[in-house]
């Protein structure tokens, strides 16, 4: 599988347009399964708001991976992210309700570099919060 994204149709200033993710807690018990991280702050209410959250908090690492998917969603190869770095900046409340929480990431070609490769600066947030700060992937274009 190669990236779908041709490095001659982007260029530095571009912007990559936004993605919601929805997050719901069912996705925090799946990925606690997938991930083996089953710290009660990711499932059980009583428990986060015990240790001083206002609920229940998506793991890191799931966030973290929703800025992964959208990079590799639009280039259209997983294979094709060289290089993925974030900070964590807040957290993802995820309420008990239908809603649930939003993850919203977008992007920007922040670089052109050698190679057919371009950086792509993301921003993620959820409700009023940048979830990942720092944020960048290198990415192998066709």
């Amino acid at each position: 599988m190669a990236a779908t994204v041709k490095y001659d149709d982007v260029e530095t200033g571009q912007e990559i347009p936004a993605v919601d993710y929805p997050v719901r807690r069912v996705n925090l018990v799946m990925y606690a399964g997938a991930s083996g991280d089953f710290n009660p702050i990711h499932w059980n209410e009583r428990f986060a708001k015990a240790v001083g959250l206002p609920d229940v908090i998506a793991h890191g690492m799931f966030t973290m991976a929703q800025g992964g998917r959208f990079v590799t969603d639009w280039a259209g190869d997983p294979g094709a992210v060289v290089d993925y770095g974030v900070r964590f900046s807040s957290m993802v409340v995820v309420p008990d309700d239908e809603q649930g929480a939003v993850i919203t990431v977008s992007g920007l070609i922040e670089q052109k570099l050698e190679d057919k490769r371009v950086v792509v600066a993301l921003t993620a947030r959820s409700a009023d919060s940048r979830v990942l700060s720092k944020a960048r992937a290198v990415v192998q274009l066709a």
